[in-house]
């Protein structure tokens, strides 16, 4: 009988998204095959604090689970590799527990922005979703941006202010753009802190909100017409998604319309024709690439009543309810929710791997005696049927 992989799954997080990792992970938990890999919730509390949890996963769709004090034990992933998982600690006792990957259910800073991406790479653990410098590169609009514009993408016209920046140098970056604009931090996710603005009477109450958040902020310029989404899953060769359509009825797109879409219409497949998905997904592609996107990861473009298509952001931990955003683009090409993560955690075994092979081959080019060391490899990760293409 084949062993099954131990995989440990992280939620909560101290986090403004706190609420919904707690979403996302339930989902996650709930759906990863039980014949395949034996799932460890590891939770994190607002205040950061690490559990192993053992009680029931309801408990973490309805927030309850660190108060469940009988299952929930004092944890945290070991940045040592020999250790290569996470230590439990029982008063005086010490328990370590190998696993074969973690996988980041975290959304928004110190979850999605690296930080916990670092720690699972120091370990030498492998990782599910985009590593390190991918996630940082994420979670930072203004070089994202950058990274996009220089990949061929277009982006808003924007500028960077910075926390200590005077009103008058806040409202000279700004006087080289044009109202409407949106005042956003550089660094949060799910819309946390964004403001519309019209004038520049606006300008500095927008940008002080969107500094609660960060310590820096981006204006940029309104971008006329509607959003649109496209879901990536891949490390080299990519699958992707059908592309989804935002409809707003006059309302700004934040954290509350986000998670309760009363004045929002969610169009999937999108309402455009199949030449532009086409295009919508290469450039999602272009931006996935250049950002060095592995794994999984969703990217927001603007589509112009002229046809052009303007980068908005990437998520690298989306929403991972059965019903978000991301795994929809993917049922739209025949996956379903249980391929979907399935594939994800494969695709973070294989890059395991490749940074095993790569550790073995500079071991063995560094000593004779070592160019015979071999490591066990698991069957390589073989990607879905060309029916999973971008023409989607």
């Amino acid at each position: 009988m084949k062993t099954k992989k131990k995989i440990a799954v992280l939620f909560g997080g101290c986090s403004t998204e706190y609420d919904v990792s707690l979403q996302s992970a339930y989902a996650v938990i709930s759906n990863l095959d039980k014949q395949k890999y034996q799932v460890i919730p590891l939770g994190i509390t607002e205040d950061g604090v690490w559990y192993r949890y053992n009680g029931s996963y309801g408990k973490i769709k309805d927030g309850s689970w660190c108060e469940d004090k009988e299952n929930c034990v004092s944890a945290c992933i070991s940045p040592d590799r020999e250790t290569h998982g996470f230590v439990e600690f029982y008063g005086d006792i010490i328990n370590c527990e190998r696993i074969d990957a973690a996988f980041p259910v975290l959304h928004g800073k110190c979850g999605e922005d690296g930080m916990v991406q670092g720690l699972i790479q120091l370990a030498g653990i492998p990782l599910v979703g985009c590593d390190t410098l991918s996630s940082a590169l994420g979670m930072d609009k203004d070089k994202s941006h950058k990274l996009a514009e220089l990949a061929g993408v277009e982006v808003p016209k924007s500028a960077v202010v910075k926390a200590g920046e005077s009103a008058e140098q806040i409202r000279a970056k700004a006087g080289l753009l044009q109202y409407p604009l949106y005042v956003k931090p550089v660094r949060a996710g799910s819309s946390f802190g964004l403001s519309k603005i019209y004038r520049q009477e606006e300008l500095e109450a927008a940008v002080k909100t969107a500094l609660e958040h960060d310590d820096s902020a981006i204006i940029e310029e309104n971008i006329e017409g509607f959003e649109v989404g496209c879901s990536i899953l891949g490390n080299n060769q990519l699958i992707i998604g059908r592309v989804d359509e935002i409809q707003l009825e006059d309302v700004i797109f934040d954290y509350e319309e986000k998670y309760t879409q009363d004045h929002t219409t969610i169009h999937m497949p999108a309402r455009i024709s199949k030449a532009m998905e086409q295009r919508v997904q290469q450039a999602a592609a272009d931006i996935y690439k250049a950002l060095g996107c592995k794994g999984f990861a969703r990217v927001d473009l603007f589509l112009t009543p002229d046809g052009r298509i303007v980068f908005n952001e990437i998520n690298t931990i989306p929403g991972m309810t059965d019903c978000s955003r991301y795994p929809k683009m993917l049922y739209g090409i025949g996956m379903s929710f249980g391929e979907i993560l399935d594939q994800m955690i494969q695709l973070g075994l294989e890059e395991g791997q490749a940074e095993d092979r790569e550790s073995v081959r500079k071991e063995g080019a560094g000593d004779g005696n070592e160019a015979s060391k071999t490591i066990e490899l698991q069957e390589p990760y073989r990607p879905y049927s060309d029916r999973y293409n971008a023409a989607g």
